[in-house]
C-alpha cells in the first residue's frame, strides 16, 4: 500500500492518488509511506523516484554501514520500531530515504507510531512545514511510544512483584513466566532505545543547517537517555524478582524433601523393629511371651517417637 502525504494549511494531508498525475505526486508529496508495497507498487515506485527501495532483509541488517549511509538517493535510515502481536512485543524495521524535497519510508508492517502520527497530523499543525521535519516528529512517536510500553512494563512488574514478595497463595512459575515475558519486551525496548540513539546520532550529522531540527534531535536524545536508564532499573528488578521467585521455590522444594526426609527417619526404627520380628526362625525368645505382641507393637511406637522428639528439640521441625 502506498500513501502519499502534502502540507496543507500546516497539517499533513494525505493526497487523493486518482485526483493527481504521477508529476503531481511527486512534486506535491512531502512524504510517500509504502507500507507492505507489491511488486507493482515497488515498481511503480521505483519508476517515479529513479531509485531502487530497499528489499526486506537489507533493511534488517545490523552493521552501521548498512543502516546509515548516504548515496545518491539521499539519506538512508534503517530503524527498528516496537510493535505487538498476540500480547508479545516485537520489533520492526523501517527505511527511511531522506531526500531533497520529500520523505520515503519503506516497512512490511502496519505499525502504531505510524499511525498516530498520522491521526494528530490531521488534528494538530506540524512544528515545520518540511520533510525533513517529519521524520524527526515520526522518531518523538517512536519515543513516546516507547515510553509508553516502559510504563506498562513497570506496572506489570509491580503486580508480579506483589505476587511474589506478598501473595502467600501465589503461583510462583506463573510468575517466572510473566517475568520472562517482561524482561523479553524491556530488551526489545531497549534494543529500539539505542537504535534511535544511533540514528538520531547519525541525523544530527546531517541536519546541521536546521537549528530547529537539530534542538529536538537533542531533546530526544535526552529522553532516550532516560528511558535508558528506566531501562536498566527494570533489568535489575525483573532479576532481583526472578531470583526472589526461584528462591521461593527452591525453599518449597527443600521443605518437602526435609517432610520426606524426616517421615523416612521416624519410620525406620518402627520398621526394623518390625523386621526384626517378623523374622520366620523357630527359636525367638519372644515368641511364646504372653505380651509379646503388645511389647513389639510399644517397642515401635517408642522408637518412632524418640526420633521424632530429637527433631522437635533440636528446632529442626
Amino acid at each position: 500500500m502506498l500513501r502519499w502525504f502534502e502540507f496543507s494549511r500546516t497539517r499533513i494531508k494525505e493526497m487523493d492518488v486518482e485526483q493527481f498525475s504521477s508529476e503531481e505526486l511527486l512534486t506535491k508529496a512531502c512524504w510517500i509511506d509504502a507500507q507492505e508495497p507489491e511488486e507493482q507498487e515497488r515498481l511503480q515506485l521505483e519508476q517515479l523516484l529513479r531509485t531502487e527501495l530497499p528489499e526486506s532483509d537489507e533493511v534488517e541488517e545490523i552493521e552501521a554501514s548498512a543502516r546509515y549511509f548516504v548515496d545518491a538517493a539521499g539519506i538512508h535510515v534503517h530503524s527498528l520500531f516496537l510493535t505487538q502481536t498476540e500480547g508479545r512485543h516485537k520489533t520492526a524495521a523501517v527505511a527511511f530515504i531522506l531526500q531533497a524535497n520529500r520523505l520515503i519510508t519503506v516497512r512490511d508492517e502496519e505499525l502504531a507510531d505510524f499511525r498516530l502520527f498520522r491521526m494528530r497530523a490531521r488534528r494538530t499543525p506540524v512544528e515545520e512545514e518540511s520533510h525533513q521535519s517529519v521524520m524527526i516528529s515520526l522518531f518523538e512517536q517512536k519515543v513516546e511510544h516507547l515510553a509508553d510500553a516502559l510504563e506498562d512494563i513497570h506496572n506489570d512488574l509491580e503486580a508480579v512483584s506483589h505476587l511474589v514478595l506478598e501473595d502467600n497463595d501465589a503461583d510462583l512459575e506463573d510468575a517466572i513466566d510473566k517475568l520472562a515475558k517482561l524482561e523479553d519486551s524491556n530488551g526489545k525496548i531497549r534494543l529500539c532505545l539505542m537504535d534511535t540513539q544511533r540514528s538520531i546520532s547519525f541525523l544530527q550529522r546531517h541536519l546541521r543547517q536546521y537549528p530547529e531540527l537539530q534542538q529536538r534531535c537533542w531533546e530526544i536524545m535526552h529522553d532516550v537517555e532516560t528511558l535508558m536508564s528506566h531501562t536498566s532499573f527494570l533489568f535489575d528488578k525483573i532479576n532481583f524478582l526472578m531470583d526472589s521467585t526461584q528462591g521461593f521455590i527452591n525453599i518449597e522444594q527443600n521443605q518437602i524433601i526435609k517432610t520426606f526426609s524426616i517421615a523416612a527417619v521416624v519410620f525406620l526404627p518402627p520398621t526394623m523393629i518390625a523386621s526384626i520380628y517378623g523374622m520366620n526362625f523357630e527359636y525367638m525368645p519372644e515368641l511364646k511371651w504372653l505380651l509379646g505382641y503388645p511389647w513389639a507393637i510399644g517397642l515401635m511406637i517408642l522408637s518412632g517417637i524418640a526420633p521424632y522428639w530429637y527433631f522437635k528439640r533440636k528446632g529442626w521441625l
